[in-house]
């Protein structure tokens, strides 16, 4: 048992209870034959305490064991409740059982009510060692409450089991200042009554008096079942009090069991995914970026900014962010320097798009890694302006690729996506180019260049998440493009996760991808969300269906059928092997391609269809 217990706080509580425990036992034991002889121990048999010298040491271990068999000694007793307290029970009866069949089997004789003593005995000692953790944290928690020395006052708008699981917060939490000091109901039956020890003091009607009799500083809203109308009431007469008014997201869950009461807390967009974080251990991998220096392109972006933050948390030689968006690369700059002063930092404003900067870019810093994820991204957008997601993401990431390349940088990570797959829109088809153009560069170069493809990233700018975020904080509707459209989604660190391990794994030409898992709906994303964020969908915030865009798919795919998929040493990471594809005639395509892209040509879909077979062509009017 203790060989399973690392931490070493934890084998002192253990090995305290333990010792505790075999101190109860011999107590109980001798005391069940006190009693029994009426407190004489001069009248207590020699064959009896015989019998209890020979068989206490069978005795103790087999109770330990018993209790170790009902987890007593794995429990939290500061927060011990009628679980534990049954499960003490259970142990104790156990043991007494077992000793009164034991001392039977062994001979041993022993009064008939010295058995019923015992267990009457040892539950309430060992009940008092166990509670006793949660009664003195109980008692330290009123003492820390006590010396507050201003303590926030706080009333609490509703007295059912969401408002039960808020003040039972506020009374056992460390790192919380707050004390509640009143409670509001509307329930005739429930006024005059307490809940933890907070009176109840009526209903709404009460509200502006109790805040001035209790001198309420803040008020919270704690009612799932509460419609839109009935809470901006409420809410309307707690704004003429001044007091600091908070309502807790996702509290309409708890009526259908949605949301667990310790679960309670703001809306995370990691609870939208619907599947388990992928776990990666970054630190075995991050070996190759310590004393290197590193550019990232596109460094003020969602990917961007998270690669830097994580590279500059392995020690590289210098981190050299490249950044069109100036307002991006000071934030990160700014946040890079509070936080690690010490490294050696540039950040540099230019398009990858323009050839010149990035030469000189390259010849000055000489990067030995690259992560590439400078691209135009939204889909609507670039197929409105096809010709510009051409010039950056196609372009741009031959420029920087030749230019790593002339350069001598050891690895170049482009990020890619899986519109990649199958494209029906040309941010897509751009990107499938930008694959091939990475497999093309491999094969004449000392460079080791591969890509990085996932799904869509919870969170990003521009991504569903924040929109869907502020409609709902106007009042709705929340827009969804079609009831049945479906993305695979990670959260940002979860795709910054991949790209650092591709970049271990990478030995030049591989197409990473990520088991994602399954697929979400995103009208079930969209739904979950209203919830979490104590709504009703369709009721409190409309939900409102615009029709897929131009050059939308109802799914995305990460691995085109003609693939096949490789294992890395990551479970959740594979390689996808694309086909060949004749490279000499893509890099004329391509020359053929600049140029129709940069006099603005209407055809570059066409171009593009021809390069990318897979690249289907959407008429606008398409419904698909």
């Amino acid at each position: 048992m203790f060989q399973k217990i690392k931490n070493p706080k934890k084998r002192i509580r253990v090995s305290l209870l333990i010792i505790y425990d075999i101190l109860v036992i011999l107590i109980a034991e001798y005391m069940a034959l006190l009693i029994r002889y009426e407190f004489h121990p001069e009248r207590i048999k020699g064959w009896y305490l015989d019998s209890l010298v020979h068989y206490s040491p069978i005795n103790i271990v087999v109770t330990i064991l018993v209790f170790a068999m009902f987890t007593l000694y794995d429990s939290l007793w500061r927060y011990a409740s009628v679980t534990e307290l049954l499960n003490l029970t259970l142990a104790c009866l156990l043991s007494s059982g077992l000793q009164l069949i034991g001392t039977y089997m062994m001979e041993y004789r022993m009064p008939r009510s010295y058995y019923i003593l015992y267990f009457l005995l040892i539950l309430p000692m060992m009940m008092a060692g166990r509670f006793s953790y949660r009664l003195l944290r109980i008692l330290k928690q009123r003492l820390h409450l006590t010396g507050l020395e201003e303590p926030v006052l706080t009333m609490v708008i509703g007295a059912g089991d969401a408002g039960l699981a808020i003040i039972k917060e506020m009374q056992t939490s460390y790192h919380l200042n707050s004390r509640v000091v009143c409670v509001i109901d509307d329930s005739i039956m429930k006024k005059g009554s307490r809940i933890m020890g907070v009176p109840i003091v009526g209903g709404r009607d009460h509200i502006i008096l109790a805040v001035k009799q209790y001198k309420v500083q803040e008020i919270i809203l704690a009612i799932p079942t509460l419609s839109r109308e009935e809470r901006k009431k409420i809410l309307n007469i707690c704004k003429e009090t001044g007091c600091k008014l908070r309502t807790l997201p996702g509290m309409y869950q708890l009526i259908n069991e949605e949301v667990s009461i310790a679960k309670l807390r703001e809306v995370h967009i990691d609870d939208l995914l619907g599947r388990d974080p992928i776990e990666s251990n970054v630190e075995s991998v991050m070996g190759y970026v310590k004393d290197k220096t590193v550019l990232v392109t596109g460094g003020g972006g969602s990917i961007g900014s998270e690669l830097c933050r994580q590279i500059a948390n392995h020690d590289p030689k210098e981190l050299i962010i490249m950044e069109i968006y100036e307002n991006s690369a000071y934030d990160i700059q700014q946040e890079l320097k509070a936080r690690f002063p010490e490294m050696k930092l540039t950040v540099l404003i230019g398009s990858v798009r323009n050839t010149h900067r990035v030469q000189q870019i390259f010849r000055d810093y000489k990067p030995d890694l690259v992560y590439h994820a400078a691209a135009h991204k939204h889909v609507p957008l670039m197929e409105d302006s096809p010709n510009e997601a051409i010039k950056n993401n196609v372009f741009g990431t031959l420029n920087v690729a030749q230019a790593a390349s002339v350069y001598g940088s050891k690895k170049f990570i482009l990020i890619s996506t899986d519109k990649a797959v199958n494209p029906t829109n040309i941010m897509g088809a751009s990107k499938r180019l930008c694959e091939m153009i990475i497999q093309g560069m491999d094969k004449n170069s000392k460079t080791e260049f591969v890509a990085v493809r996932f799904g869509n990233v919870l969170g990003s700018n521009g991504s569903v998440i924040p929109l869907f975020e502020k409609q709902i904080m106007a009042g709705g509707p929340v827009t969804v493009t079609d009831k049945n459209i479906i993305r695979y989604f990670m959260t940002i660190p979860e795709a910054v996760s991949l790209v650092l391990q591709a970049g271990a794994f990478a030995r030049g030409g591989e197409i990473f991808v990520l088991d994602m898992g399954e697929p979400v709906r995103i009208d079930d994303l969209a739904r979950n969300l209203i919830k979490l964020s104590g709504y009703k969908p369709d009721e409190d915030i409309k939900i409102i269906y615009t029709g897929l865009r131009p050059g939308e798919k109802l799914y995305e795919e990460l691995l085109m059928s003609e693939e096949g998929l490789m294992k890395t040493e990551h479970e959740r990471i594979f390689i996808g092997k694309p086909l060949d594809f004749d490279t000499d005639e893509f890099w004329k395509e391509l020359q053929i391609l600049k140029v129709e892209a940069y006099e603005d040509g209407t055809e570059i879909r066409s171009r593009v269809s021809k390069m990318v077979p897979t690249y289907h062509i959407m008429p606008k009017e398409s419904s698909i």
